[in-house]
């Protein structure tokens, strides 16, 4: 594969990477076992227990094991053709999705703030 079309991988298979981090550790649909993770991350009486616990909690920390699912699924590297192609590619991935993680965050937080000014400006209104 070339240099070209493996950063192009790298760029495009970021997003999945993200998408999948991202739902897990923040949105409604995983409220529940999210919630329950978060408990048992600071109730369990083992260090390792509330290590594994606050895996699915940590967009950063779940990134990583999302991108080895997809590597092993797509058998991507990156610059090398042997274990160290994997190696480098694990961390640029966690890196590139974590970018993009924190960049749709940035782009909610704003649109959270608009919705919040917006609705104080109609309550204004509707009161004069």
């Amino acid at each position: 594969m070339t240099l070209t079309l493996q950063l192009i991988w790298l760029f495009v298979l970021a997003i999945p990477i993200a998408c999948v981090s991202w739902t897990v550790t923040h949105e409604e649909v995983f409220k529940e076992p999210r919630n329950y993770c978060t408990r048992r991350s600071t109730d369990s009486k083992t260090l390792f227990t509330r290590k594994i616990f606050y895996l699915f909690t940590c967009e950063y920390c779940f990134s990583h094991y999302v991108t080895v699912f997809f590597i092993i699924m797509t058998n991507y590297k990156l610059l090398t053709n042997n274990w160290f192609g994997y190696l480098i590619a694990l961390f640029s991935l966690v890196w590139i999705s974590n970018v993009y993680m924190s960049l749709f965050g940035l782009i909610r937080q704003n649109i959270k703030k608009e919705k919040i000014e917006i609705k104080t400006l109609e309550a204004k209104n509707s009161e004069e």
